[in-house]
């Protein structure tokens, strides 16, 4: 469990990836910063939304594809459940296709980054999505905005 980030809550995380290895390692990255803490781990989208009813997070760092419930759906449940309006949904893929970050924008999620973001940018994706903000891959955003301006 991580230490206290001096004048600010500790903001509680749930990984929800089917890969062990993923979710071990991003347990272990979130744990080590101050201010931040892991409340739980969910290998399907099933267990995600089972274990946000349950542990509360502020925020829950999403897989897009997992067994039994896929991402999108789990961020559906966990967006549109009234006792859960305060945890914030960042999705994490591989993938970068449009239909995704499109079905993950309608499903609720406040987020979508890249596995293979910086650390820090995933981290600074957790704090602001607990602070009530967005964060977009910067890719991902700028196919965003040239689709809006389109």
């Amino acid at each position: 469990m991580s230490t206290e980030w001096p004048g600010h809550p500790t903001i509680r995380v749930l990984v929800a990836d089917d890969q062990q290895l993923l979710r071990h390692s991003l347990a272990i990255l979130i744990d080590g910063t101050p201010g931040l803490t892991v409340v739980g781990q969910a290998a399907t989208g099933h267990d995600a939304v089972a274990l946000t009813r349950e542990r509360r997070p502020d925020v829950v760092l999403m897989d897009i594809r997992m067994p039994d419930g896929d991402g999108i759906e789990a961020t559906r449940h966990i967006t549109g459940d009234p006792g859960l309006r305060d945890t914030g949904v960042v999705v994490l893929s591989m993938f970068a296709l449009d239909e995704y970050v499109s079905a993950a924008l309608r499903a609720g999620a406040r987020g979508f980054l890249l596995k293979d973001a910086h650390p820090d940018q995933l981290l600074d994706a957790i704090r602001r999505t607990h602070a009530g903000e967005s964060l977009f891959a910067p890719s991902i955003l700028t196919r965003l905005v040239t689709h809006y301006l389109d």
